[in-house]
């Protein structure tokens, strides 16, 4: 992808715990294009939200990237010192965490949070601190009133606590947005928040992409909503990707096991009489990982040569599936 925002190139990021080194991240491989929306999905404990910490540089001790390339607008991030990620962390890069509630400061304002990444990286504000801090405060106001809260301008001093769950996940969304940056990457923006929420908060992350011609990273672990909003799609299982390429595409076609099996999962209104098929087992423990297919003890498929180390292999189509064995066991309607 030659107008890529952003590649990472076999990321492996580990965390040295007393009972053993955690590889949370094992080879991980992507692009973004620009004002692409990608999807990254798999179930707790796949490694979607320790790959993109280590983008945002938020991974330390004991935690560290053992290996790899991250590259953000021709700029190598893997090595780069606290200052310079300062600076970009907020300005060009962007993070919404999964929980708004404990991710925002309960001490201070909205405004004031939002205040607080305006002066530290809108070069445009001018004068002295406290006109800085006057223009800041007026953009903190366009920003929730861009993000949907109602009456804003009677908002902007209320706290965290004041608002509701959807009306934080704005606020933050609101926070991350304010300096127009060219990557937002929204983990798990929905959690805990009701279906008609869900959808709002989905459909304003949509519209802002659009009207800022920014990229979006959305991690998730439902497919129908990677299936409504992504261009395309990366899954991910055990730190590992085992199926990427464009989305439409991989929901119908799935490759590898752990796709099908996640589709399977999903309850469906057009078929109220199909039974949901959850994937048996549990997702291994990164601890001392042999070479071999990590989803084989789970796999209905599996054979002898699962037990060799398996590299992503292309099939067609702009895809790729780690999987000796790829193939359709049904398509989907999500």
């Amino acid at each position: 992808m030659n107008d890529a925002v952003l590649r990472i190139r076999d990321l492996k990021t580990c965390f040295d715990t007393r009972d053993g080194m955690v590889t949370a991240v094992d080879g991980v491989s992507l692009s973004l294009g620009r004002g692409e929306c990608l999807g990254v999905v798999g179930e707790s404990g796949s490694g979607k939200s320790v790959t993109f910490a280590s983008v945002m540089g938020l991974v330390k001790k004991p935690g560290f990237i053992a290996k790899g390339s991250i590259n953000f607008e021709g700029r190598e991030l893997v090595g780069l010192d606290p200052k310079n990620y300062r600076k970009l962390r907020g300005k060009e890069i962007a993070m919404t965490m999964q929980d708004a509630q404990t991710a925002l400061n309960p001490a201070y304002t909205v405004s004031n949070q939002i205040i607080e990444v305006l002066l530290a990286h809108d070069e445009t504000l001018s004068g002295s601190r406290k006109a800085q801090r006057r223009q800041a405060r007026q953009q903190a106001l366009e920003m929730l009133q861009l993000v949907g809260i109602p009456s804003a301008e009677t908002r902007l001093d209320d706290y965290p606590h004041q608002f509701s769950g959807g009306m934080r996940q704005r606020v933050m969304i609101a926070i991350a947005l304010a300096c127009k940056p060219k990557l937002l990457i929204a983990d798990e923006p929905t959690t805990a928040l009701d279906v008609t929420i869900q959808a709002q908060v989905l459909e304003l992350i949509a519209d802002i992409r659009d009207k800022l011609g920014m990229s979006v990273i959305l991690i998730t672990h439902d497919l129908g909503v990677v299936a409504e909003y992504c261009d395309n799609v990366v899954v991910m299982y055990a730190g590992q990707v085992v199926e990427n390429g464009p989305t439409g595409a991989v929901i119908a076609t799935p490759q590898h096991p752990y796709t099908q099996g996640l589709l399977r999962s999903i309850p469906r209104l057009s078929d109220l009489s199909r039974r949901i098929e959850p994937i048996k087992g549990t997702v291994p423990e990164l601890i001392d990982l042999p070479d071999q297919c990590r989803f084989m003890d789970r796999c209905t498929r599996a054979q002898a040569s699962c037990r060799d180390l398996i590299a992503m292999q292309d099939c067609g189509a702009g895809r790729q599936v780690r999987c000796i064995a790829p193939g359709l066991a049904g398509g989907s309607d999500v």
